[in-house]
């Protein structure tokens, strides 16, 4: 890829992560500092805050039928963000675990189920899990022994979902059962030998999109692992990659860095070729709702 004109704004994060379009607009999470945050549609103008909670919040999606309010791979479990800032845990899955553990990145597939994955602080091998969460707000761990789990991405049709494992630098392939939620056997998809993969997005043409850490780069993969394009950024640690149409948002992050250059921990935007859909809503029964969120549309 030529380099193209990226939009940078004036932030500059911790922690970038967990950016996702919802068709309305462009969210995305510092996470070691708990901040929820709104990109304003001027891609230069700066980010606003929606909420600042007392613990990591790892990424979020839009509760169907419920404007505002919001779940969250957060801390150590899954909880809802009701507007005016109310938490409702649905449960604490990484609580008591033999080495100290939080949530990392999630996101909804097209049925409207949530999928977190999580990590230990210090990236300690193995600690790390993925869970599902479905309709009735049951959290099920459905993969062990992950030691950064990232992404996941999921295809339009929801049938295949991609999850990397960072610190093993390896992006695996899982067939998915949409209307169960059940995961088939995984193969590798691709391999990263000079940096770690991290966010992903999957574009309209299913082709994968993955912010690189530590190699300053945002790579594109067909849909058959083939690699095709790469965007280089100047930042060093790309974290979390979505696609608004045909724009594409990449944040960054400056944790870990003795001497961070000015545009580490920005958000920076530029114009693909190849647009992308907006991240799904979780749907989420009403009989399961909290007293915290009332009733709403169709879930």
């Amino acid at each position: 890829m030529n380099t193209p004109a990226l939009v940078t704004r004036p932030d500059r994060l911790e922690l970038g992560e967990g950016i996702r379009w919802t068709g309305e607009e462009v969210v995305l999470v510092d996470l070691l500092a708990g901040r929820l945050l709104r990109a304003p549609k001027d891609p230069a103008g700066p980010l606003e805050p929606l909420a600042r909670l007392p613990f990591p919040v790892g990424a979020v999606a839009p509760v169907a039928g419920h404007p505002g309010t919001w779940i969250a791979a957060a801390d150590t479990g899954v909880c809802l963000l009701a507007p005016g800032g109310a938490t409702t845990w649905l449960a604490r899955p990484e609580d008591g675990a033999a080495v100290r553990t939080r949530m990392n990145d999630a996101v909804a597939d097209p049925s409207g189920r949530f999928w977190a994955g999580s990590m230990g602080y210090d990236a300690d091998e193995n600690a790390g899990s993925l869970y599902r969460v479905d309709h009735d707000g049951t959290v099920v761990r459905v993969l062990e022994g992950i030691t950064i789990a990232n992404g996941p991405a999921f295809t339009a049709d929801g049938t295949v979902m991609y999850l990397a494992d960072s610190a093993r630098g390896v992006i695996r392939r899982h067939p998915v059962d949409p209307d169960t939620g059940v995961l088939g056997t995984a193969e590798v998809f691709a391999t990263v030998d000079d940096g770690s993969p991290d966010g992903m997005t999957v574009d309209a043409e299913g082709a994968l999109w993955v912010a690189v850490w530590g190699t300053g780069t945002v790579r594109r993969h067909l849909a058959d692992g083939t690699p095709d394009r790469v965007l280089r950024l100047p930042a060093s640690q790309p974290a979390g990659v979505c696609l608004e149409h045909d724009v594409l948002h990449v944040t960054t992050a400056r944790v870990g860095l003795t001497d961070p250059r000015p545009e580490d921990g920005a958000v920076f935007s530029v114009r693909v070729d190849v647009p992308g859909p907006p991240t799904p809503a979780f749907r989420l029964h009403d009989a399961a709702l909290p007293p915290v969120l009332p009733a709403g549309g169709p879930a």
